[in-house]
C-alpha cells in the first residue's frame, strides 16, 4: 500500500504532528510505502522538531508527481490544491478541523478553506463534531472517525495524584498569543484575576510575543518530553480557544495528573466532562473564568477530584499504536471502495462558490462606501444639518431594515 500524505511544511505544531505519528506508525507495516509530500517549497530542509521521526520519506511535489500512489491524502485545506496532480488509484481528505473557521469572514481564504469540503474524496477526521457536520453538510460522502492519540511513553499516567493540599494553585496556559483564536492573552488576564495565591506558567512557541504579560514564568518553545514536565509541576491547564478540531494540551494535561478549565470550544465533547475531570467556563467570561480557578484554589477536595478523575479518562484514551490501527483500517476501507462520483460534489461545490462570490461582492461594495458613510456621519455634529435631516430619518430607518 504506497500512502501519500499531502504537507505545507513540517514545522512544529499539532496539526503536522498528527500526520507525522500516522504516517510513522504506518511506515513501520509490513507491505506499506509512506511518503510525506511537500506541496511548498521549503525554506528549510530541516524536521523542525520532529527529529526522531526523520526515517520517514520526504518528497517536494514535483519529485511526487512522477510517482503513483494507492492513497493521496490532503491534510489541510491549501494542500488540496496539489491533491489531485498526484496519480493515485483513491483520494482522501483528513479534515481536523473545519478551517475556514481560522479566517475573518472578508478573508477570502475563508471561502477557499470552505469550497474544499465539496471535493469528490472520503473524508477521515478526528473529532465525532466533525463527522457530524460532514455529514450534514456531504451526505452523499464517505467519511471515518480516528481520533488522535497520546503517546503515552511521554505523556505517561502516574499511578495516583499526590493531593495539592495548601501551595500555590499551579496553572498553565499553552499557546501562541500571535494566533487570534488561540485566546492566549485572554487566559492570561483570566488567571490574573483571580483572589487566590497561584502560580502561572506560559508556554510558548514565540515567547518574545509575550513580553510584559504578568506570569511568573514565561517558556518555550518546548519539545514534548519538556511539555510533560512542564504538566506535571501543573494542577490546571487553562485553554480558553475559540476555534478547534480537537485540542490536544488538556488531554496531554490529563495524562500528566492535571485537570482543565476550557471553553466550550469543539471538541471539548470528547474528553471533558464539567465537574467531573474539569471545568467548563463560559466565552467572554473572565472573571467567572478567574472565580472557577479560585474555587479550585479553595476547595482542595475538588481539586484532587477532578484531577483524580482527569487520570482515569487519560487511561480510558488510545495511545497512538491503538490510533494507527484505525487510519490503518480507514486507508484499507478507502482503497477497497470505489472512487466517490465527481458530479453531485461538483454541484455542491458551484452552489458554494456562488453564494461565496455573492457574500464577498456585497462586502466588497460595504465597503466602497464605507468612506462616504462614515463622512456623513461626521456632519451630524453640526445642529443644522441634524434639523435639515429629520425629514428623512423615516427613510433611513427604512433603508436599514432592508439592509
Amino acid at each position: 500500500m504506497r500512502v501519500a500524505f499531502l504537507l505545507n511544511d513540517l514545522q512544529l505544531s499539532g496539526g503536522v504532528g498528527v500526520v507525522v505519528q500516522h504516517a510513522r506508525r504506518l511506515s513501520l507495516l509490513q507491505g506499506w510505502d509512506v511518503t510525506l509530500v511537500m506541496v511548498r517549497e521549503q525554506d528549510d530542509g530541516g524536521w523542525q522538531g520532529y527529529e526522531d521521526l526523520a526515517s520517514l520519506q520526504v518528497r517536494s511535489r514535483t519529485e511526487a508527481l512522477d510517482e503513483h500512489y494507492d492513497i493521496a491524502v490532503a491534510t489541510w485545506w491549501e494542500t488540496t490544491f496539489t491533491l489531485f496532480e498526484m496519480s493515485a488509484e483513491r483520494y482522501a481528505y483528513f479534515v481536523q478541523s473545519l478551517e475556514d473557521r481560522f479566517y475573518d469572514h472578508d478573508k477570502a481564504e475563508r471561502l477557499g478553506a470552505s469550497i474544499t469540503l465539496d471535493l469528490p474524496v472520503a473524508f477521515i477526521t478526528e473529532a465525532r463534531w466533525i463527522v457530524e457536520t460532514l455529514s450534514s453538510l456531504r451526505p452523499d460522502a464517505r467519511c471515518y472517525l480516528v481520533r488522535n492519540g497520546v503517546d503515552k511513553s511521554v505523556f505517561a499516567v502516574p499511578e495516583s495524584v499526590e493531593p495539592s493540599l495548601d501551595a500555590p494553585l499551579r496553572i498553565l496556559v499553552e499557546g501562541s498569543a500571535r494566533v487570534w483564536h488561540k485566546q492566549v492573552p485572554e487566559a492570561i488576564s483570566a488567571v490574573s484575576a483571580m483572589r487566590e495565591p497561584h502560580h502561572l506558567t506560559v508556554v510558548s512557541g514565540d515567547p518574545e510575543s509575550l513580553a510584559g504579560v504578568a506570569a511568573d514564568r514565561v517558556v518555550g518553545p518546548v519539545d514534548h518530553a519538556g511539555m510533560a514536565e512542564l504538566y506535571r509541576e501543573v494542577d490546571v491547564v487553562v485553554k480558553l480557544s475559540r476555534v478547534e478540531g480537537m485540542s490536544g494540551p488538556p488531554l496531554e494535561g490529563f495524562h500528566c495528573g492535571a485537570t482543565c478549565v476550557v471553553t466550550p470550544v469543539t471538541g471539548h465533547e470528547e474528553y471533558v466532562e464539567h465537574g467531573f475531570n474539569g471545568l467548563i467556563t463560559d466565552w467572554d467570561d473572565p472573571m467567572g473564568t478567574a472565580r472557577l480557578l479560585d474555587l479550585l484554589a479553595r476547595d482542595r477536595s475538588l481539586l484532587h477530584f477532578v484531577r483524580s478523575n482527569a487520570i482515569e479518562t487519560a487511561r480510558a484514551w488510545p495511545d497512538w499504536e491503538q490510533s494507527s490501527q484505525f487510519m490503518t483500517t480507514a486507508l484499507l476501507t478507502i482503497a477497497r471502495e470505489p472512487q466517490p462520483d465527481a458530479v453531485a460534489p461538483s454541484a455542491h461545490l458551484l452552489a458554494d462558490l456562488r453564494a461565496g462570490i455573492d457574500a464577498y461582492s456585497r462586502h466588497l461594495e460595504a465597503v466602497r462606501w464605507q468612506p462616504v458613510a462614515h463622512w456623513l456621519l461626521g456632519l451630524r455634529r453640526y445642529r443644522i444639518v441634524r434639523v435639515l435631516s429629520r425629514p428623512l430619518r423615516p427613510l433611513i430607518r427604512r433603508y436599514r431594515q432592508r439592509h
